[in-house]
């Protein structure tokens, strides 16, 4: 298993805390994250997202969704009202669980929808008007006029 040491980064570069931040998250759920529930990510239009997670066997007061400090959170917890049941075999898995997505600068989140055992969570990515490029006018250079020019020898 390899162990990367960021410290240089944090002390070569100046603005850059969130990138910092975002690799060591990554770095570090790398192998504490576990693979459930299943998801898929997916661009819907040019500025749009969709996330879709397989939550067979949850009902909508089970699932909760939270934007906190830039991440969304899904999280589920099942009643335990399936005590009294006796199982023969139990292979849709109904725990509990807490998935975590970090979202960039300027998403947020639209909506969110459960249908056939799926939950769609859809993301919006609007850009503020600040920071859209926009087109400088290259202006023509003008020439003096001739009485705003000081002639050095009429100063003297």
């Amino acid at each position: 298993m390899r162990s990367f040491d960021l410290a240089p980064l944090y002390r070569a570069t100046v603005g850059f805390d969130q990138i910092a931040d975002l690799m060591d998250r990554v770095l570090a759920n790398d192998v504490s994250q576990s693979a459930y529930p299943p998801y898929n990510i997916e661009k819907t239009a040019d500025d749009a997202y969709r996330i879709s997670i397989a939550v067979a066997g949850f009902s909508d007061e089970d699932l909760s969704v939270e934007v906190k400090e830039q991440a969304l959170v899904v999280s589920a917890r099942k009643n335990d009202e399936d005590e009294e049941r006796n199982y023969l075999h139990r292979g849709i898995a109904t725990r509990a669980f807490e998935r975590r997505f970090t979202l960039a600068d300027h998403v947020r989140v639209v909506g969110a929808s459960h249908a056939n055992g799926m939950l769609h969570i859809d993301l919006q990515r609007e850009i503020p008007e600040a920071l859209k490029p926009r087109r400088i006018e290259i202006s023509r250079e003008t020439k003096a006029i001739e009485k705003d020019v000081v002639d050095a020898q009429s100063v003297n």
